[in-house]
């Protein structure tokens, strides 16, 4: 039992700081009499004191939705440091020339020779999308040689040919699926008839049956050719044939028509038709270039023309451009080295009678 502070007296005077350690008084063993001075172990508690009621039941936890964890703002991006001015910079967009984007066609030094003879020789074209364009020259010019190198009929020796930017070297089935083709010389399977020839049009350019059957349809009202669709095609007139072609160049909404001499052999008639359907065609948005000995109709229709003289382009531009103060005809004959000479022929103005 702990001794109280007061058993000891105050440390006499020159004592140690030192604090004395108190006697140790030995607890009585068990079983011994206790001193009248003990007061002995406390009474016993009573019994309702010494039983620990049990603890209360918990309330059921209450299950709640998880809060959804706040997204995380997005961080600011960086502002762009500002740039150094380049002095060069308003020279480099000058010389840049925006043909990637907007050019139907695009021809770069394109050459090609039979033998000895340069058909075309060096020539550049540009053709914007949603133009029509004529390419006009005298015979032997390299017309028809052009555009069979632009069909994909011929291969260049030289030169880079562009369609809407794909290579028809590299993506030969790229480029031929933008184009719809009417060639000069026309040869095609005369002993189908005018529905067969047009449906197998259709189907070879992948077009699913239904689809080339409303087109055959629509096409032969538009040409006029409803009623000549079950002859074959060998029946047909020059006129007839070519309208046919023309319609078959066109079943598969190509970006791109590549015509040469469209009208030649064709009446007044169906000419205006096929001009008609022609000018609705590039008014949204498709490109036509066609080759034409019709300086009238060329200078009417065309928005841009080339005019092609010994396998070069010697103008090009639009029709304004190229003609100047004088007529298309008169300026394409002015190019094309002036009318020959016609002297020495007096003997035809006599009559062999």
């Amino acid at each position: 039992m702990p001794v109280p502070r007061d058993a000891f007296p105050e440390d006499p005077d020159g004592a140690t700081d030192e604090r004395r350690e108190a006697a140790i008084v030995p607890l009585p063993e068990r079983g011994t009499t206790q001193s009248s001075d003990d007061p002995g172990p406390p009474p016993p508690l009573p019994p309702d004191l010494i039983e620990i009621p049990p603890r209360p039941p918990l309330p059921a936890p209450v299950r709640t939705a998880p809060e959804p964890e706040p997204e995380p703002e997005p961080e600011p991006e960086p502002e762009p440091e500002p740039e150094t001015a380049d002095p060069f910079a308003a020279s480099v967009v000058l010389d840049e020339v925006p043909e990637a984007t907007t050019a139907a066609l695009t021809l770069r030094g394109v050459t090609k020779a039979f033998g000895d003879t340069r058909a075309v020789d060096g020539i550049d074209l540009t053709v914007p999308a949603g133009t029509f364009y004529g390419l006009v020259g005298p015979n032997g010019a390299g017309k028809t040689t052009t555009l069979s190198l632009i069909a994909g009929l011929l291969h260049p020796e030289k030169g880079t040919i562009r369609v809407a930017g794909i290579d028809p070297r590299s993506n030969p089935t790229g480029a031929k699926r933008l184009m719809g083709v009417l060639p000069d010389r026309l040869r095609t399977f005369d002993r189908l008839t005018g529905r067969q020839l047009l449906y197998y049009y259709g189907v070879l350019r992948g077009l699913p049956s239904a689809t080339v059957e409303s087109r055959i349809a629509d096409l032969a009202r538009a040409f006029d050719l409803t009623d000549a669709l079950g002859r074959t095609v060998s029946d047909y007139s020059a006129g007839m044939l070519k309208k046919v072609m023309l319609a078959g160049a066109l079943i598969h909404s190509p970006r791109l028509l590549v015509l040469d001499e469209p009208f030649e052999a064709v009446d007044p008639v169906s000419s205006a038709v096929i001009l008609d359907i022609l000018s609705a065609y590039v008014a949204h948005g498709g490109t036509v270039i066609l080759s034409s000995h019709g300086m009238e109709f060329v200078e009417r229709v065309c928005s841009r023309v080339a005019v092609m003289v010994a396998g070069q382009v010697l103008a090009e531009g639009t029709v304004d451009e190229v003609r100047g103060e004088l007529t298309l005809e008169q300026r394409f004959i002015q190019l094309a080295g002036g009318l020959s000479d016609v002297e020495g022929l007096e003997w035809l103005h006599t009559f062999s009678d």
